[in-house]
């Protein structure tokens, strides 16, 4: 279930893009307690959402994957967002931008979201 959406442009390294998602996060998912995130994000981020919160902390786990890596291995919950990716790029408005707007590419994701668990509540 994706939470919160930011579209920014691809100049914007994504470590700088990951703040600007986390800092709307506390108003949509409070209970939130761990952020999992491949090696790009590791860190001063790493510290950065440590100190978001003040009441109830929050972590920012980094899943590396292996150097001696030689054949395809599934590494933990970094496959629940390889595969939310996959379920979002079968919409064809999100596989190309073809917004003019941020606003209405980040509303298509949300659509394409609502879309996808409303399927998996009816099934």
């Amino acid at each position: 279930m994706v939470l919160k959406v930011v579209v920014h442009p691809a100049d914007v390294q994504d470590r700088d893009g990951a703040k600007l998602v986390l800092q709307k996060l506390p108003q949509v998912a409070d209970n939130l307690e761990v952020i999992w995130a491949d090696g790009g994000y590791a860190g001063k981020l790493v510290n950065w959402v440590g100190d978001l919160r003040e009441d109830k902390k929050l972590r920012l786990d980094i899943v590396k994957r292996s150097d001696d890596l030689h054949s395809f291995k599934v590494l933990p919950w970094r496959w629940v967002v390889e595969r939310t990716f996959g379920w979002l790029s079968t919409n064809r408005r999100l596989v190309r931008d073809y917004e003019t707007l941020v606003s209405s590419s980040e509303a298509f994701v949300y659509v394409a979201m609502i879309r996808l668990i409303s399927a998996r509540f009816a099934a």
